[in-house]
């Protein structure tokens, strides 16, 4: 398990703790904030890319 993986594996975790937090809270910005954290946590340990690199490939969609 590389480094970048490890790091997509928490940010997956702390995505889904933004999330939950911002549906319990109702707010709606750090709902989605924790959303797409969430996302770039699960490609990143899915294919070991760096955050950058996955934040400007989701950028060039």
């Amino acid at each position: 398990m590389n480094k970048d993986t490890q790091e997509g594996t928490w940010k997956q975790i702390k995505g889904e703790f933004k999330d939950k937090f911002g549906e319990i809270t109702n707010n709606k910005s750090l709902e989605a904030e924790g959303e797409k954290e969430k996302m770039i946590g699960e490609i990143q340990k899915k294919y070991g890319k760096t955050k950058d690199e996955i934040a400007e490939a989701i950028k060039n969609w």
